[in-house]
């Protein structure tokens, strides 16, 4: 499924966003979920608000937590505050088409931008544990209740990449060349019949 992406700060909301959102969140994570707690939160002031469209209707949210406004803390990353992705929802009738990764994909590279290499952390919901692996966060703690459905802190931590040094083109045009010198050589002074061919060759790299 193709779906546009949108990403603003919550002055940047207009009411009629505010009201989609909240609408979506509550019809999720209390009235399916039937979870009667308190959605809305003083957060929601200083996160970016990221909405997955179609046809300009909302299908799917997000929100991103700025470190320096994010509680929780990594092991991974015990450093300093990280940002956090949380309120992941894609409604009912839109689940099944990969909205729900594309979603996710889009707030990992915007943190990923924004933040630059800090590990993102999230609050999932277990039955959801597969979902999140595929994406590379790794679980880290235990398990415990949040307002009666089971959740566990997972982290997506920067993977360092490990340089590795190619093989000296000089070396490898030496050893071609020496290679040749000898077919040459052998070619030259070994004496030629009918029955003596002396073969091409081919480098192939793959």
């Amino acid at each position: 499924m193709t779906c546009e992406f949108s990403i603003k700060t919550f002055d940047e909301l207009t009411t009629v966003d505010v009201y989609h959102i909240l609408k979506a969140r509550s019809q999720v994570f209390v009235v399916e979920q039937n979870c009667p707690y308190q959605d809305m939160d003083e957060v929601d002031f200083d996160c970016l608000h990221l909405v997955a469209h179609q046809n300009e209707a909302l299908i799917g949210y997000c929100r991103i937590i700025p470190p320096q406004f994010n509680q929780k803390r990594s092991s991974v990353n015990p450093s300093g505050p990280i940002p956090a992705i949380g309120r992941v929802l894609v409604l009912a009738e839109h689940r099944g088409y990969g909205v729900a990764r594309q979603m996710m994909l889009e707030a990992i590279k915007y943190c990923r931008k924004k933040y630059g290499k800090k590990t993102i952390i999230i609050s999932a919901q277990t039955y959801l544990l597969n979902f999140y692996e595929s994406l590379g966060f790794i679980v880290e703690g235990e398990r415990y209740l949040e307002d009666g459905i089971e959740h566990v802190i997972m982290v997506l931590p920067v993977i360092k990449k490990v340089k590795v040094k190619k093989q000296s083109s000089g070396m490898v045009s030496s050893i071609l060349s020496f290679y040749l010198l000898s077919v040459w050589f052998i070619s030259w002074f070994k004496p030629l019949n009918d029955k003596t061919v002396l073969h091409d060759f081919t480098v192939v790299r793959y």
